[in-house]
This record gives structure tokens, sequence and C-alpha cells, in this order.
């Protein structure tokens, strides 16, 4: 089975990723997360916005409407950019990007006749929605990337709060974009969800250039401390003919993904192409300066990351298949067995440290089967630690707690369980 196969049964089976409206069918393009997915992407925003907004002085958030004033994307250009060129063929009318050589090929080899291509269109990917009580209704959009709603609170964030150039606000939230061919699980979706930080500094091409180099080497860094390995990452700098309409320079991270490599953020320099269209300024407190700030971006997707996090994680050794998931982004961090259940002084025991766990840590509890089935599907879902309540901790107040990378144990004082865990998750 290829990887890409084994990733996405393990997400159905333990509850990471479904299909959307399976029962029906499913629908392509969109996603549900169940319970333990829930967590991991949880985790993974709550990281970021660690990162991006309590560890620093000079970023603030924001969570601003999905749908906005259609004026908004006329304005940023969004309803004439915002596009793919497509080529449909001849016999089946099936639509492919035009630069997605392989897809071309491969669709060919499914066609006993000569595929005959249609000329590269470009089609909008806004998704639009209708909105009102009474007919016509008022044609409206769900937001094609998050950015903008930044943007038009730009006034309203500095009148709000005390910042001053060069600060950042920060955001997570969903966009939409009509994609003609999703795929590889969450890579290529219709809704997605993005976490994106821009940093707004006085127009000069040195400090630029400076600001850009910067966030571009804190954005591999995070990605690095949350365990993917050094040589699956990679920048690639966009050409000028392929950037998109807002930027003055671009670079993707790449990952070196089962499909080849493939972007899960960006780095923008986005100039005042945002601000400057939306006619806001900023004036200087001290200097009474008035200036269109610049903006350097950083626009990672939520769900590829939580992709490459799973891909990055998988592990099989032998029989054993686990995911080694940084204990920050495990959906649980510690499960709690008694060794047999059908021993109510060890089940009791072990539903006390359960209870007292949960109080600091998402903490899973299983009685079901032998420890080894416990241990197997802990691992699966990538639970850093395992304690096992027995016959030795009545006597001593001690558990055994296995560690899921190494597989090995050791016996750790009840009342030092606590603090056992919060070191390991600093």
């Amino acid at each position: 089975m290829e990887l890409m196969d084994k990733i996405t049964s393990l997400a159905k089976r333990r509850g990471f990723i479904f299909q959307g409206s399976e029962i029906y069918g499913g629908y392509q393009g969109f996603w549900d997360y169940g319970p333990l997915g829930t967590e991991l992407k949880r985790n993974v925003k709550a990281q970021w916005w660690k990162w991006a907004v309590y560890d620093r002085n000079d970023v603030v958030g924001l969570d601003a409407a999905i749908i906005m004033n259609p004026e908004v994307w006329k304005v940023s250009g969004h309803l004439d950019s915002l596009t793919d060129p497509l080529v449909e063929c001849k016999l089946c009318h099936k639509r492919i990007r035009a630069d997605q050589e392989d897809k071309i090929s491969e669709h060919e080899k499914g066609h006993d006749k000569k595929v005959v291509w249609s000329d590269a269109k470009n089609f909008n990917l806004m998704t639009e929605v209708l909105l009102g009580t009474t007919e016509p209704k008022e044609k409206a959009y769900l937001r094609g990337e998050i950015t903008q709603g930044v943007f038009v609170n730009f006034k309203n964030v500095v009148d709000s709060t005390r910042v001053k150039i060069p600060f950042g606000v920060a955001q997570i939230g969903k966009a939409f974009r009509n994609e003609i061919t999703p795929g590889n699980l969450t890579f290529r979706s219709l809704e997605f969800e993005q976490m994106e930080l821009e940093y707004f500094i006085k127009p000069d091409e040195k400090e630029s250039q400076k600001t850009f180099e910067y966030w571009k080497e804190q954005r591999m860094k995070w990605y690095l401390s949350l365990g993917i390995a050094e040589d699956k990452l990679r920048f690639r700098d966009h050409e000028p003919e392929k950037r998109a309409h807002y930027a003055r320079f671009a670079t993707d991270i790449e990952y070196k993904a089962p499909f080849g490599w493939s972007e899960f953020e960006g780095i923008h320099h986005r100039g005042d192409w945002d601000l400057g269209r939306h006619k806001l300024t900023y004036r200087d407190p001290q200097t009474n300066e008035e200036y269109t700030p610049w903006v350097i971006e950083t626009s990672g997707g939520v769900d590829r990351a939580i992709l490459f996090f799973l891909i990055e994680a998988y592990r099989e050794e032998g029989e054993r298949v686990f995911l080694a998931l940084n204990p920050k982004l495990a959906p649980y961090k510690v499960a709690v067995f008694p060794l047999l259940a059908n021993k109510p002084e060890l089940v009791k025991k072990a539903e006390s440290i359960y209870h007292d766990l949960k109080k600091s840590f998402n903490v899973a509890f299983d009685a079901r089967g032998n420890i080894g089935k416990r241990y197997f599907a802990q691992d699966e879902v990538g639970t850093p630690w395992c304690v096992t309540v027995d016959f030795t901790t009545l006597g001593e107040e001690t558990v055994t707690v296995r560690d899921r990378d190494t597989a090995k144990q050791e016996r750790v004082p009840v009342d030092n369980l606590q603090e056992y865990f919060q070191n390991k998750l600093r």
C-alpha cells in the first residue's frame, strides 16, 4: 500500500479526517475533522497563535467576517486576478489546470482516441453566494483569502490599540476557492483554513528586504521546531511572471510529500498594493509623517500543515505503526490504563489518576482488551506517553510510564506525574 493510502486509511480509522457528507457519497474537495483530527487542528493553531501573538509584543490578533462587502474584492483585484488557466478535453469536457502537465498526460492515457485540448482560459476561483430574503438577491463572495479582513480593518486596529509601525496583525480563519482539481486528501480543497500574519513596515527597500528574510527564517524554524525534518523542507522563489497580482516578490515553503514537493506556506512582499487600493494610510504619532505602509505576509495552510505533520510522523516498525507527532501537537498527551479491567481496585486508581491529569492535559482512558492492544491503539494516534496502573501502584504509589517513540518504560511516583509531563511538554 502506498504511503498516502496508509495515511488516508489511518486518518479515517482513527478519527482524524473524514470525507465530507460521506453517507451521501461525499462531496469532492470538502473534508470533516473527526474527534482526534479536531484536537490536532486545535493544537496546530494554538502553537501558531502562541508563536505569532503571545510570544511577541508587536503583534495583535483579529477575527474578520468570512463574507465582506463585494466592493472589497473588486478593489483588491481578486475578481480580476484570482484565476486559474484551464484547458478542456474536447472528448469528455473535463477541465484541468494548464500548468499540470502530469495530470494532462494521465488524462490522455485514459482515452482510446487522441485527445484534443481547448486553448487555456482563465476561470475565477472566487466562490459566489447569494444574500437576501427577496429576489433579486445580492451577489457576494466567500472570501478567497483571509488577508483582506486585516487590511480593511487596518485603521480600526491602529485606532483601538497602541500598536505602532512596525507591527503585525495575526488571523486564523476559513477561506474558499473553486479549485477545479482538488486532490491528495486535504492538500487541495475548496474549503480550507489559513493562519496568516500581516506585518506592516515603513516603505523602505532595504528594510523590507531585511524583514522579508527575517520572516522566512522564523517560519522555517517553526516547522522544524514541531518535528518536520530539515531535508523535507525547502524555499522556492516565485518567478516574476508567476507571482500573485499583489506580490512584489514571494517565496514558498515546500514539503517533500509522497506526491512531490508541495507548497504549504507563502512569504510575500505585498508592498502597498492592498492598503493603497483601499486608500488607507498611517500617520506616525511622533513625526506626524503620513504614508502608506508596506506589508510582509506569512500565509500558511492549516489543513496542509496538518496533512504534512501526519505524513512526517508516520512510522512502521515491524507490525507496530505509530505517529511520532511532536507532543505539543498530539491529540492526547497521555493515556491512562488499569493493567486489568476486571480488578475494581486497579480501575478505581486509574480513574483517579486520569481525572487528576485531565485538569492539565487532554488525556485518554482505556480499559478495553489487553494492554498490548491498548498500546497499539495509542501509538497509532500519536499519544506520547501511556500510564499503566498495576498492583505495584497500590502498594508503592508508582506507575509505569511508557514512551511512544522508544517503547521504553520507567516507574514514576503518582504524585510526580503532573510535573513529569509538564516538563516533557516544555
